[in-house]
Parts: structure tokens; sequence; C-alpha cells
């Protein structure tokens, strides 16, 4: 690990979700590539000037490595203003960053490559590319918290289930032994833990649905078609209270489902769909040692901040 994590002196922890960038050479139609990259890349240095993260997570879609010339390239350009702020970060590959040109593993390599990035490929063993964990310590040295990573994958491997990939079997698997060893280690008590991945759980739409949530929900949930259980271990773990997505661009809302608080990240990239009205930003977490919750709000483009979102209730 090139970089060890820390709550500060404050007793906090900040993480700056970028997600869906989609950095690319040639651009949506109606779209100018060149300026709307240059626009992602001013509101990524807008965040980590004003929030100062301690951490910085990509949660997908970093690049649309079908719109590339040089994927290796772009996902350079697309990083740029986070090394820069010599920030450390992470990222988990969503369903566009190696839909062509370059494989998983090839991406992993070019991001291991950076100073400050903590990413890592994971098990060999276990299904996709960047499945694994950071640790922040708390004042005593000791392991405070824990942030999980999953590979989302991209589109269903079974030629008779169409939609996009799940969470494999094996990946719960090593979760479930990572987070029963870390719970051990803390005396049989759960690690307070955050999880990241780029396609939203079939939860996303069941909380929608079921649960007072905040925020907007401008399209439909592009969750998988198979439901294979992520959620439901998380639950019987006890130990992750809040997971964090991007995939769909025009969503950005937060809700809690059997403890777990399930959020959307705001979408970052302008190269991208987006939605009139509903501008581009990062979404901010603040975990606070000892503690089991945390804080969360939204950093725009115009630099102001959102803390309270609109109430949806649903119909019963």
């Amino acid at each position: 690990m090139k970089h060890a994590f820390t709550f500060r002196e404050s007793g906090t922890f900040t993480i700056a979700q970028f997600t869906d960038v989609h950095w690319n050479d040639w651009g949506e139609p109606g779209l100018n590539s060149e300026e709307e990259n240059a626009r992602s890349l001013a509101l990524m240095q807008l965040v980590l000037r004003e929030e100062r993260p301690d951490l910085v997570v990509f949660s997908g879609d970093v690049i649309s490595a079908g719109r590339c010339r040089d994927p290796r390239e772009s996902f350079r350009a697309a990083v740029s203003a986070v090394e820069e702020s010599r920030t450390p970060w992470a990222v988990v590959f969503g369903n566009h960053d190696t839909e062509a040109q370059i494989t998983r593993q090839e991406l992993m390599e070019v991001a291991a490559g950076f100073e400050y990035a903590v990413a890592e490929p994971g098990p060999a063993a276990v299904s996709g590319v960047g499945n694994y964990i950071l640790h922040v310590r708390d004042g005593e040295g000791n392991v405070g918290a824990a942030l999980y990573f999953f590979d989302s994958g991209n589109l269903s491997a079974l030629s008779h289930v169409e939609g996009y990939d799940w969470i494999r079997r094996d990946q719960i698997g090593w979760y479930e032994r990572e987070s029963r060893h870390l719970t051990n280690v803390n005396g049989g008590r759960p690690l307070p833990a955050l999880a990241f991945l780029h396609i939203p759980l079939p939860e996303y739409r069941e909380v929608w649905e079921s649960q007072t949530c905040y925020g907007h929900k401008y399209e439909e949930v592009c969750c998988p078609p198979v439901n294979s259980g992520l959620f439901a271990a998380m639950v019987e773990m006890g130990d992750v209270m809040g997971t964090f997505v991007g995939h769909d661009h025009i969503n950005d809302y937060t809700g809690t489902l059997h403890g777990i608080r399930l959020c959307y990240g705001r979408a970052t990239g302008f190269n991208t769909y987006g939605r009139e009205g509903f501008p581009r930003g990062a979404r901010m977490i603040q975990m606070k040692e000892g503690e089991r919750d945390f804080d969360t709000w939204l950093r725009l483009e115009d630099g102001s901040t959102v803390t309270k979102q609109p109430e949806h209730r649903p119909c019963r």
C-alpha cells in the first residue's frame, strides 16, 4: 500500500466520489469532446480545491474506451487533476472503461502506475479486476473503518440472460471472508464500512419503491437482471453502512434499506448524456471515527453545495 489512511485529528475522513467522467476523444452527438473534457477537468479541480478530501474514488466509467483513440492516454488525462493535487485515489471500473481496445487487467496496470493511486487488482481467483479493501486507522493505529471496492462487470456473460452483469458469488464469498476477519480482529464487532461499485444493485430500485428517499430519479435503475445476493450478505455481516454507485447519470438519490444507506453519486463528466437543470458535480462522504454513521452532500459545478435534497415518499 503506497498510502496509509488515518482519521484526521478532527475525527473525520472525507471522500470525494467522482463518477461517470466518460473522458473520450469523439464525444457524444452534439458535444465537443475537447471542450467537455475541459469542463470535467475544471469541475474536479474545483471539488479538490474546495473540499480537500482525504481520498477520491472514481466509481466507474472514467473513460469511454470505445470513443478513445488511446484509452491509456485518456485515462491518464481523466485522473490528472487528482494526481496533480497529490490526493490519493481509488477506482472501480464501469461497463464503458474497457468496452473496447483495452482489458481490465491492462487498465488496472495503468492505474497502479500513478504515484497517488491506491487501487489494486485484487485476488486473481476472484471474478473481475479491482476487488480490494482499504483501511482507515484510528488515532491509536488500529483499523477504524473499511472501504470495500467491487468490480460490477459489464454485460451478462450468459446468452440467455440479457442485461448487465451481476456481482458474482465468488466476489460475495471474498467479501464475507474479509469482513469476518476484520470483525474478529475488532473483538467481534463489525467495523464501520462503505462499499463502492459502478452498476447499482437491484436494491436501489427497491429502496426507491418502498422507502423514503432523498434526491432525484430521472431514469430507470439500470441494475442487473439477476440479484446475486451481495446486499443480503452486507446486511448479514453488519459492517457496511453505505453503498455508492454511478452508472445512471441523472439519478442522485439516497435511501436506507435494512440499515444500509444506498447512495448514487452525482455524475461528474460532461462528455456524456445528462439533463438540463441537473448540474454535474460530485458526492462528498464524511465518516466519523468511532461512529457507525456518515454525512454526505453534493458539491456542484458552480461551487455550491447541496446538503438537503427533495424528499420522495413511495406510493403505498
